[in-house]
């Protein structure tokens, strides 16, 4: 079985020998070292170099323990580029295992014959001021588990079989080699528990491990729906005041609630997406809707109940956005209307995303069924009180051929969506 990654080899294509540390981040088991190793070293040495330019270390392995201090690796590094006339691709497979890398590869951009990638697995060293740290100077690739399309073509098969497992176990890589159900569900639950757990618990100071569960089990149980981390304590404590009789011993504070979440999203478990007001050209500082990286590990953290088809529909979409590289918000349409009496009223129509793409922009409604003509009318209406011209698109499950109405709205079946990049340009 072969995972192409395609768009990912090609972003690194376009970014090679651009004078920039190439960084590759995302999700653990997203197949980072996969992307790095199988195929960027297999497309180097098939079209660009040899062997023996081409400097690699994974960096998680007893063998190369001792390249975890800077002074070593920089040494290690420098002996293997012998001769300042040719070029050298240094290939580091994570790097967060280093102490003190920064200034390591720092020293690489002032050499002229070195083009150096980068992977790494939490925010240690991914954050958003990674370019600050590289002076300016690192490129970051974000990697997302497979989308729905890269997990067809590696499964094979029939779209309805692929999409059945992937709503259900996800798109980590190593799902599509576990022979069986019971495999896919071990793997995901022990991948939450004893890595993603305890990665968590030992890069940062988790003094309640049950809450750090009871926020990771809300957000689950939420996806695609408005919230804030006030909202999460006040159902916590709610959970623990019946838990304990009425005897609860401390409040959960909305603070500990919203830095557990940083937490989770610095782990890259989870994203948040703001609130736009469309008519009022504003963010609206809160609530916010949470989605998961990976739905797999969020049907995990839920023993696989609670199997929502419209909200995992809408979390895959979601994610399939991000993975295109678009901005991605949720919005809000405010409306006022006048009855008999002349009295105003105000009404908010939610829109499930908007998407930037440079100048363009995008109106999405993720719509499971649109079972008659008071459903389909119920999901156009935040889109119709929109008046602005750009598309307005509704993403239905059911394979139906894509159509326009009356007032310029874009129904398209999800399968149409999800397996051609350019469908909103259509």
């Amino acid at each position: 079985m072969e995972i192409k990654r395609a768009n990912y080899l090609e972003r690194l294509i376009d970014k090679q020998d651009n004078g920039m540390i190439k960084v590759i981040t995302g999700l653990r088991r997203s197949g980072k070292s996969y992307l790095l190793y199988n195929i960027f070293r297999k497309y180097l040495l098939e079209n660009v170099t040899d062997e023996e330019h081409i400097i690699y270390l994974a960096l998680d392995t007893e063998t190369n323990k001792k390249y975890w201090n800077s002074s070593e690796l920089n040494k290690y590094l420098l002996n293997n580029i012998k001769n300042e006339e040719e070029k050298y691709y240094i290939l580091l497979d994570e790097i967060q295992k280093v102490d003190d890398f920064v200034p390591v590869l720092n020293g690489f951009l002032y050499m002229n014959n070195v083009d150096v990638y980068i992977t790494g697995s939490n925010s240690k060293m991914l954050s958003s001021d990674i370019s600050t740290e590289f002076r300016g100077r690192g490129d970051v690739i974000h990697l997302y588990p497979l989308t729905f399309k890269e997990y067809l073509e590696a499964h094979g098969g029939d779209k309805d079989d692929a999409w059945n497992d992937y709503v259900l176990y996800g798109g980590l890589p190593y799902i599509l080699f576990c022979k069986t159900d019971e495999d896919k569900v071990e793997y995901l639950k022990n991948l939450y528990n004893e890595t993603y757990l305890v990665d968590l618990k030992e890069r940062r100071t988790i003094k309640n491990e049950h809450l750090l569960n009871e926020i990771m089990d809300v957000l689950s149980s939420q996806i695609g729906s408005l919230t804030n981390p006030a909202r999460l304590s006040n159902i916590i404590n709610d959970r623990y005041l019946k838990e304990s009789n009425n005897k609860l011993e401390e409040q959960v504070n909305k603070n500990t609630v919203d830095n557990y979440i940083e937490y989770m999203k610095d782990a890259f478990l989870i994203n948040k997406a703001q609130r736009y007001d469309i008519k009022g050209n504003r963010y609206i500082n809160s609530p916010y809707k949470y989605y998961f990286e990976d739905i797999g590990l969020r049907n995990a953290r839920l023993n696989f109940r609670q199997l929502d088809d419209g909200h995992i529909m809408e979390n895959i979409i979601y994610n399939e956005l991000l993975s295109r590289r678009l901005s991605v918000d949720v919005g809000v349409v405010e409306t006022f209307n006048k009855d008999v009496n002349t009295k105003t009223t105000r009404k908010n129509y939610e829109v499930d995303f908007i998407v930037n793409k440079g100048a363009k922009k995008y109106y999405i409604q993720s719509a499971y069924k649109l079972n008659d003509e008071g459903k389909e009318s119920q999901e156009k209406q935040s889109l119709i009180h929109i008046n602005d011209s750009f598309k307005k698109i509704i993403i239905v499950k059911d394979n139906i051929k894509t159509r326009i109405d009356n007032n310029g709205i874009i129904t398209m079946g999800l399968y149409h969506f999800l397996l051609n990049k350019d469908s909103l340009d259509e």
